[in-house]
């Protein structure tokens, strides 16, 4: 037996022996948890390999495992390396040529790009808008995609993009999905948004575009559409597909699977309520496979390529459960390789049988640990709004739940706005941590998520203090008549939108609560549009710019909207937590709700991150995170008397 399979088994054990002292979930436990990711199926497309990551909490450092295992039986072996098991898709089918993105320099933005006898000066200059993105300041580089030969290591490349100040991968969130061969590896398509400056930060209009490496030219292949495309795939039979959505400027716009036919494009999902989040063609080439969310869950769908004929064709759904099909990985034969979770397990690589739904487990990364913890019951509950729709709400009880007894309780209020609240498992927001501490979670799908039809999820725009809120207080109205509910120690929580949600709350509640967390949360929509960076976000959801008088929703959403306009009505304890290098939602907005909370004798307390951006990706970061958030709510809220 090798040293390393030695450490690694040790590890386990210890792990495993750890958790089975605490019978919980613990912040410490969380952090420590393996993270699967696949690499991809191997060339037979008899097994998966797949890798595994876990945090150590002292030292901060990531280690990673390489796994393949065995579709047919789910045999599992350690490897040592990929090597060539698994096909590199950025390598041209026929073997000639690959493609690497590099990062190019094509613009002066620092003070020694000026001026070269100021090296050391630390200063940026700029002259237009998109100066900053996500957490990074713009430097004057941007992404390309560079073609090689596949054999001479010492070749350069040539600069598919050369000389445009555009990103491919996107930033800041692209990866390898967007740039792919086509079949007969004479063209080379990748996705960028090429626009720069105002244009680029008010703008969605994402396009894919063909580099031919016979002629030299590039085309753009979806010109004619104003919004994202994205995800180009082709199928074993040539069809190119990817996802579109359609207006400007609207970043949660129904997202649609295009094909490309001789005729014309077909918009396969047009007719269908619902959006797509992402898809696979299927072996042959007769259908797509997509993911979406439905019900507050994400499943599995499937729906046909109608060929040469222009017929509208329905997708037909695969999966069924409590639980989310967070991706699709691959196919083998009769089954999809893909990822499940739910709110009591990470995500784990499963096979999906596509006739029957049936699902099994292939890799177990974290079986024995949950083995050895006590499990949450998660119960979907329908709730009626004020306005008498039905709202699907989950609801997250404690281990060992005793109904004669009563909990303190927590409404959840989800960021987006426009995301789904499936059976996601959060590595922070975790609701399995939050009931093994003891709290009931009620976590609403309000107005403004996907997988309630379109109107549903589009309602939300330009009504952020609505009817979405009335949903909220719906939501924790209905649990509140639960004998097992004790009304008088209710928290709300959340973060982005739902930061913003808990601010809002904050002053319109009428005394249900005795505790508020808000991370990373919109509190002044004036100062916000004023330095966010994605301004079409802002344009869209909220209307337009401030100044805009003529503008009555605009005007409605930096007034009515506004929780700056509202604070004060605060009257009850606060945390809030932001992140110093958020520059969607900036530091001004965590900075002012505390001032204000503070400079009105309001019990608060601020948890600043420097280096954080939306997120809080270390894992000590993460420690304190859990630790301070749990703190806040024990004295706050399980143990008010």
């Amino acid at each position: 037996m090798n040293k390393q399979l030695i450490f690694t088994l040790f590890s386990l054990l210890a792990f495993t022996f750890c958790f089975s002292q605490t019978n919980v979930m613990t912040p410490e436990h969380l952090i420590e948890l393996h993270r699967v990711s696949a690499v991809g199926l191997t060339r037979d497309s008899e097994h998966v390999v797949y890798r595994t990551s876990t945090f150590d909490v002292e030292t901060g450092e990531r280690t990673s495992q390489l796994y393949s295992v065995s579709i047919e039986n789910g045999n599992i072996q350690m490897l040592d390396e990929v090597g060539d098991l698994v096909k590199d898709n950025h390598i041209s089918p026929d073997g000639k040529w690959k493609l690497v993105a590099k990062e190019v320099k094509l613009q002066k933005v620092t003070g020694s790009d000026f001026y070269q006898d100021a090296p050391k000066s630390n200063v940026y200059i700029y002259d237009q808008l998109n100066y900053r993105h996500w957490d990074k300041w713009e430097d004057g580089a941007y992404s390309h995609v560079f073609l090689q030969s596949a054999t001479d290591e010492d070749d350069a490349g040539i600069d598919l993009m050369a000389g445009e100040p555009h990103d491919c991968p996107q930033q800041p969130f692209g990866g390898d999905e967007d740039f792919i061969w086509s079949p007969d590896s004479k063209k080379v398509l990748y996705v960028t948004k090429k626009l720069s400056g105002t244009d680029y930060a008010v703008s969605t209009n994402s396009d894919i575009y063909e580099y031919n490496l016979e002629t030299k030219q590039t085309t753009n292949l979806t010109g004619y559409n104003k919004g994202y495309d994205t995800q180009p795939a082709f199928s074993s039979r040539g069809t190119l597909a990817w996802l579109q959505m359609k207006r400007d400027g609207y970043e949660s716009d129904k997202n649609d699977i295009i094909i490309r036919m001789p005729f014309g494009d077909i918009n396969l999902t047009a007719d269908w309520d619902g959006t797509v989040n992402g898809f696979i063609w299927s072996e042959d080439g007769s259908k797509i496979y997509f993911t979406a969310p439905v019900g507050g869950t994400v499943q599995a769908f499937e729906i046909d390529n109608p060929g040469k004929s222009k017929m509208r064709v329905r997708p037909k759904q695969i999966s069924e459960g409590q639980f989310d099909v967070n991706g699709i990985i691959g196919q083998s034969g009769e089954h999809l390789i893909v990822y499940r979770r739910d709110m009591n397990h990470a995500a784990e690589i499963y096979k999906l049988h596509t006739e029957t739904g049936a699902m099994t487990q292939l890799s177990k990364a974290n079986t024995d640990i949950y083995a050895d913890i006590k499990l949450s019951n998660i119960e979907k509950r329908i709730v009626k709004t004020t306005d008498g729709k039905d709202m699907v709400t989950w609801v997250i009880y404690p281990p060992d739940f005793d109904p004669t007894k009563k909990y303190p309780t927590l409404l959840y209020c989800q960021g987006g706005p426009q995301g789904a609240l499936s059976q996601f498992y959060s590595f922070r927001w975790n609701f399995q941590l939050m009931a093994a501490n003891g709290y009931i979670v009620v976590a609403p799908n309000r107005r403004g998520m996907p997988g309630h039809g379109v109107e549903w999820n589009e309602q939300i725009s330009k009504d952020y203090g609505g009817q979405n809120m009335k949903d909220y207080l719906s939501a924790i109205d209905d649990i509140s008549k639960e004998p097992y509910v004790d009304k008088d120690r209710l928290g709300c929580v959340g973060a982005s939108y739902g930061g913003y949600s808990v601010f809002y709350l904050a002053a319109i509640h009428e005394g249900r609560f005795k505790s508020f967390i808000s991370h990373d949360g919109i509190f002044n929509w004036r100062s916000m549009y004023g330095t966010t960076e994605e301004l079409f976000f802002p344009n869209w959801d909220l209307g337009g710019a401030y100044w805009d008088k003529e503008n009555a929703a605009a005007q409605r959403s930096y007034s009515e909207f506004n929780p700056i306009n509202f604070v004060d009505q605060w009257n009850t304890p606060i945390l809030i937590i932001q992140g110093g290098k958020d520059f969607r939602v900036p530091i001004g907005q965590g900075l002012e709700a505390f001032q204000a909370a503070q400079l009105q004798g309001i019990k608060s307390k601020l948890l600043y991150f420097p280096e954080e951006n939306h997120w809080v990706l270390s894992p000590q970061n993460s420690l304190v995170w859990q630790r301070e958030f749990f703190k806040w709510l024990d004295e706050t809220v399980k143990n008010v008397k």
